[in-house]
């Protein structure tokens, strides 16, 4: 790689790093695994940077990477942790304690499938047609496993007693 091409990707990911490790946490719920999965899509950034022509389009590109990985990290199930049934001692109450939290935690109960899409609609507000394109997907699919994010989502905040309806509006024809 030559040294201006190096300079432009250090630059991108001096820009846009916070911004993507926060995308991955929203659809993994867990920053760890979201800081790894930032590191191993960057890692394949950076591989193809000189083949990428469009540099307008390079936040997408990583994004799309990004996406990719987390899908891939998903599927290795004989990599994570064993659940168990008993928790050591905590220090801090396992109930949250103000509105973020409440949210995050009701955005981890959701089925992967469902988390991503929301995270891709509502926080990094793209389009349905941006999403179903970023996810291989149909942007019916894109549309009803929204509706039914929104829907669970809501249940789970319910129970918070929540008004987060300016929020999370329906999903629209966008």
């Amino acid at each position: 790689m030559r040294p201006s091409e190096r300079a432009e990707f250090e630059a991108f990911v001096a820009a846009r790093s916070d911004a993507l490790v926060r995308t991955a946490f929203l659809m993994c719920g867990d920053w760890h695994q979201a800081q790894d999965v930032l590191q191993i899509a960057l890692t394949k950034l950076y591989v193809a940077w000189r083949r990428i022509e469009r540099r307008d389009g390079v936040e997408a590109y990583a994004r799309r990477i990004l996406v990719r990985c987390l899908i891939d990290e998903s599927r290795r199930g004989w990599r994570r942790e064993r659940p168990t049934d008993v928790l050591p001692d905590r220090a801090v109450p396992d109930r949250p304690s103000d509105d973020r939290e409440v949210m995050l935690a009701a955005l981890a109960l959701l089925p992967n499938d469902q988390r991503v899409v929301l995270v891709l609609r509502y926080w990094e507000d793209l389009s349905i047609a941006d999403t179903a394109r970023l996810l291989d997907l149909s942007t019916g699919t894109v549309k009803s496993r929204a509706f039914r994010g929104l829907t669970t989502l809501r249940a789970h905040l319910a129970t918070h007693q929540l008004d987060l309806t300016e929020t999370l509006e329906e999903p629209t024809d966008a």
